[in-house]
């Protein structure tokens, strides 16, 4: 619910609790989940652990750990539109040395999905060798790697006008078939952990991260007064970037005036480049409702060069401090310093800006009460500080965006598996990046953005069998400092409410034991699609549905069926040039094999 401020150009995420480096404004590619353990979706006092990123919260990615046992699992699917895919993973010990065990997990597939790309398709290929070692039952180390490359077909969806973005055509398409999106993205991460007592755990994270993405595309510009004629244009770009994380953490247990404490204290470090050349290019326009291809290219002309650089040291240091039985006190605070080179070149400009320094401190601080078994209440102030990287035209060293969060929370365990909590927060936002309305390659800073709401999460199992998942949100994001935008205007892709709900039952017993049935429905309230709130995309209900039948131990049938209405709607409302529509009735099965 809180994803409010996410924004086109930046996605902040954790692998294993490490962020991705802030050098990177852009992830590259699909994040690829076949090695994923689990997914957490951090929110309160919890995500201060994660240091840097956004006060909302945090988005952490478990992978799958090697394990000594021989493991292998692999799977086949197939669906709508052409949709396949391969995926598997298989782990065990490597005999040559003791404690040691390997895990390698691939996927590869190939979505030419409902949209009309002229022959064209979306391919991305991932491959995930880890390693783990223990060599002692205080010592553990870790190494984790991943590779992604995807080809796809450019795509911006649809476009708005007057207000509204026509829905009589999903698979229309204002590109060219030759229009192409190539993305890579590289990392491997080693995480060493060593028990010194039972008081004491020091930690070191070694990251590394780097790749590339290049753009050939035709894009839609804007829509002519009556409405007939698309305006195009071309549009490459070449962007390359590399980074390394490094995080020493000691992890320490202890008491003080009769009180336990357990305390974090860390230094982090993060050195990445990033270069991103801009040319564009004249395109003859297409018809607004029956888009034809074939215009022909023109010149490319030099538009922007970006060159930064951005090292950053982070000194961190959190405490759990239990007060009494059941009331805790989480107080933490992050410094970072260091120093960006930002110089986006332009035909107009060539003068190199000095370095900037960047310095920002963020206190956070958590209260969590539980006054008795089933029931806990926290209350939280959180801060945020994150070097700016999106693309700015003709601006130099644009200002870090910071923001902080306040939030009250209850969680109750309705029983051992069915958890309900509720939360009320208030999100602020300074210095954040959105799509420049004038030029949507590029982003302006805006001044402040504020979100405040209600949210509450259901979660568990109901009956042995029966486990539901369901979520609703109450919402008001809005503009409340600017000078690009009017203030009070809705923060874009928000809705007001918003809701989802997930059940699945598997059958117990009898001659139907192994069959599985899920049903799921999904709301999303009316969003507008811009800053400027100059169109909307209306309210939708999607309803989704599973079956699966488990053989025996080792095989499983499944079948997804997604918006089984065949509702038409917006899923992604990102600008006037730029909707992504939701996929219409779709159907996919797969087949798992597990040893």
């Amino acid at each position: 619910m809180r994803a409010i401020f996410r924004c086109e150009h930046t996605q902040v995420f954790a692998v294993d609790g490490v962020l991705v480096d802030p050098a990177i404004n852009f992830y590259p590619v699909t994040r690829d989940l076949v090695d994923a353990e689990r997914v957490e979706v951090i929110k309160g006092p919890a995500s201060m652990l994660f240091g840097r990123g956004d006060p909302g919260g945090v988005i952490n990615i478990v992978t799958r750990r090697p394990t000594l046992e021989p493991t292998a699992d692999a799977s086949v699917q197939g669906g709508s539109f052409g949709f396949r895919r391969f995926q598997g993973s298989v782990s065990s010990a490597l005999p040559a040395v003791e404690g040691l065990a390997a895990r390698l997990s691939f996927a590869a597939q190939e979505d030419p999905t409902f949209r009309n790309f002229g022959g064209d398709t979306n391919r991305r290929v991932f491959v995930a060798p880890a390693f783990s070692w223990t060599p002692s039952a205080d010592t553990r180390v870790y190494v984790n790697s991943e590779f992604t490359n995807q080809h796809s077909q450019y795509d911006e969806g649809l476009v708005a006008f007057r207000g509204r973005v026509p829905l009589d055509n999903i698979s229309r398409f204002y590109g060219e078939p030759s229009s192409r999106y190539s993305g890579a993205f590289n990392t491997i991460t080693m995480r060493a952990e060593h028990d010194v007592n039972e008081n004491l755990m020091l930690r070191q994270i070694v990251s590394g991260q780097w790749g590339t993405f290049d753009v050939f595309a035709a894009r839609a510009e804007s829509v002519n007064t009556a409405g007939t004629l698309v305006n195009r244009r071309e549009s490459a770009v070449n962007s390359r970037f590399a980074a390394v994380d490094t995080q020493s953490e000691a992890v320490m247990k202890f008491e003080t005036f009769g009180l336990a404490h357990t305390g974090l204290l860390g230094i982090e470090y993060s050195n990445g480049f990033r270069h991103a050349l801009l040319l564009q290019g004249n395109l003859a326009p297409v018809s607004f409702l029956t888009p034809v291809f074939g215009a022909a290219f023109q010149p490319l002309r030099f538009q922007s060069d970006l060159k930064q650089k951005l090292e950053v040291y982070g000194f961190y240091a959190q405490d759990q401090i239990v007060l009494a039985p059941g009331l805790q006190l989480v107080v933490g605070a992050r410094f970072d310093l260091g120093s960006q080179y930002y110089f986006s070149r332009v035909p107009a400009s060539k003068s190199q800006p000095p370095e900037q320094t960047l310095f920002g401190a963020s206190p956070r601080v958590g209260l969590i009460y539980r006054p008795f078994e089933p029931l806990t209440f926290y209350a939280s102030y959180a801060t945020s500080f994150l070097p700016q990287t999106a693309s700015v035209l003709n601006v130099t060293s644009p200002p870090p965006s910071t923001g902080d969060q306040i939030e009250v929370g209850t969680r109750v365990d309705l029983n051992p598996g069915l958890t309900l909590s509720a939360a009320a927060f208030r999100i602020t936002r300074d210095n954040v990046a959105a799509t420049d309305p004038q030029n949507p390659t590029f982003s302006v800073i805006t001044g402040q953005q504020q979100s405040q709401g209600v949210e509450a999460d259901l979660a568990g199992e109901i009956l042995p069998g029966w486990n539901i998942i369901g979520s609703v949100g109450l919402i008001d994001a809005r503009i409340t400092k600017d000078t690009t935008f009017a203030i009070g205007n809705r923060l874009a892709g928000v809705p007001v409410f918003s809701g989802s709900l997930w059940t699945t039952y598997d059958v117990q017993h009898g001659p139907l034991r192994g069959l599985g049935l899920g049903f799921g429905i999904t709301h999303v309230g009316q969003r507008y699609g811009d800053l400027n709130n100059s169109f909307t995309v209306g309210a939708y209900n999607r309803l989704d549905a599973l079956v699966y039948y488990d053989f025996d131990a080792h095989w499983r049938l499944s079948v997804n069926m997604r918006n089984l209405t065949n509702a038409r709607y917006i899923e992604a409302p990102t600008s006037v040039t730029n909707n992504t529509p939701g996929a219409p009735f779709t159907v996919l099965a797969t087949i798992t094999a597990r040893l």
